[in-house]
């Protein structure tokens, strides 16, 4: 259980010191900065139903952190690379990030993300679907490709 409590603690150090260094190169105006909201996803990875919160730093760089509340329980972090594809709101985005795991046979790994985000000019709301394959390093070896997901964010 210690293991788990200094890793939990060692994710959330990487996503300040991140925040520090990247909020020294933010020039422009950000559009969206704080997303909060439910991620649905299938049952497969350790990352799988949870709470999503993103910020962004620059128009282009965000960290997002995910808590899985099903089991097995898990908390996530990802940082992601935006590229728009319309003017009207819609980018896709891509990145990666680490797991720990609370429960069940899978207690760390690696994660990447690919998807779609959608960003309505007029409404204070965010969706995106994804991909998020998952490889785990503990007891269970393995690699989850059967991840995909839809979330809903409230944007602050």
């Amino acid at each position: 259980m210690k293991k788990h409590i200094r890793l939990c603690i060692a994710m959330v150090g990487i996503v300040f010191s991140v925040e520090t260094s990247l909020a020294q190169d933010t020039t422009s105006a950000l559009t969206r900065k704080n997303m909060l909201g439910i991620r649905i996803s299938s049952k497969a990875p350790a990352i799988n139903h949870s709470v999503t919160y993103k910020r962004f730093f620059k128009d282009d760089l965000a960290v997002e952190g995910l808590f899985s509340f099903t089991d097995p329980g898990a908390l996530g972090v990802l940082i992601e690379k935006y590229k728009p594809l319309t003017a009207s709101g819609i980018s896709w985005f891509w990145g990666a990030g680490a797991y720990v795991g609370f429960s069940g046979g899978r207690k760390f790994g690696t994660q990447g993300v690919v998807g779609l985000d959608l960003l309505p000019s007029t409404l204070p709301l965010n969706f995106s679907i994804d991909w998020k394959p998952e490889l785990n390093f503990t007891s269970q070896f393995s690699f989850e490709p059967a991840a995909v997901a839809f979330s809903a964010r409230f944007v602050f």
